[in-house]
């Protein structure tokens, strides 16, 4: 699976924003069917949605839905309706345990039976935003071989906690830290809470460097005008990727020279900077996922 830098929000009761995310250079659609969609629009939002699903998968877009929490009551007419061979799978807010995790994976089986679609085909990322999610995040990692990634909602979380939302967010750093640290130990990409302050680039940068800084790996969007920032951070720098480069031709090198140890400008060149440097080559498309130290 390519790598995740980039998904955006598009409200599923709305036609003309879908129709514009035929365009949108994101690396996940992501069709909203929860926050952005009112209560009494819900069950009619469904349709819209199961039609530009389509179309977007058509065009060539990855696409998945972002479904209502599982206390809502929506959550599995939801499900039935929009699963298909046009998504890569759902979002689930507000999961608090490994049983939650569980209970979606079932459905899924369920549905996939029933629609005739390949078994875990329909896969799912879990939204990490609230205390006892936190508490609880090593199971739900690991409760579900569908789940593909761990995402970060800086919103719920502070309101489950009762605290006010900065733009600093010296607030939520250490649950925000939290999450990359879970995902990396089962070997999960971390998706970020989107920044609400859409036309402010400035602190979306901030804001996404420091997300990038503490282990994620990629961030949601609400506007489209986010997208080639968020794309950018979370993308190799040319000056990452050309010392990437030089540090597997002097690894490579050494090797064929049997030596057992390098130095590059000065500085010793060891199995840990030799993995970083692939891993930002294989996020590059340069490398293939292949290589182990």
């Amino acid at each position: 699976m390519k790598t995740i830098r980039s998904l955006i929000f598009v409200p599923g009761n709305r036609e003309n924003m879908l129709e514009k995310a035929l365009t949108f250079n994101a690396d996940i659609i992501m069709v909203d069917l929860e926050d952005s969609v009112p209560t009494a629009q819900k069950l009619s939002a469904i349709p819209i949605a199961q039609r530009w699903t389509e179309k977007l998968h058509e065009s060539g877009k990855t696409v998945m839905v972002r479904l209502n929490a599982l206390d809502t009551g929506f959550t599995k007419n939801e499900m039935i309706q929009m699963a298909s061979n046009s998504i890569l799978g759902f979002s689930v807010g507000k999961i608090s345990s490994a049983n939650d995790v569980k209970t979606i994976d079932i459905m899924l089986t369920e549905i996939e039976t029933k629609k005739g679609l390949p078994h875990k085909s329909l896969k799912f990322i879990a939204w990490i935003e609230s205390a006892k999610a936190i508490m609880n995040i090593q199971e739900i990692s690991t409760a579900s071989t569908r789940t593909i990634a761990l995402a970060f909602g800086a919103e719920d979380l502070t309101n489950d906690m009762e605290i006010t939302r900065t733009e600093l967010g010296s607030e939520i750093a250490v649950p925000r830290a939290i999450v990359p640290i879970a995902a990396k130990a089962v070997n999960l990409p971390a998706l970020d809470s989107p920044f609400v302050s859409f036309n402010d680039y400035d602190a979306l940068t901030r804001d996404a460097t420091n997300a990038k800084s503490v282990g994620y790996t990629g961030k949601f969007a609400i506007h489209p005008n986010q997208i080639e920032t968020i794309n950018k951070i979370f993308s190799p720098s040319e000056e990452e990727i050309q010392y990437a480069q030089q540090v597997m031709e002097a690894w490579e090198q050494a090797e064929s020279q049997g030596e057992g140890s390098i130095a590059l400008d000065g500085k010793m060149i060891d199995v840990p900077v030799v993995k970083r440097a692939q891993n930002v080559l294989i996020a590059a498309g340069l490398l293939e996922d292949k290589f182990t130290l």
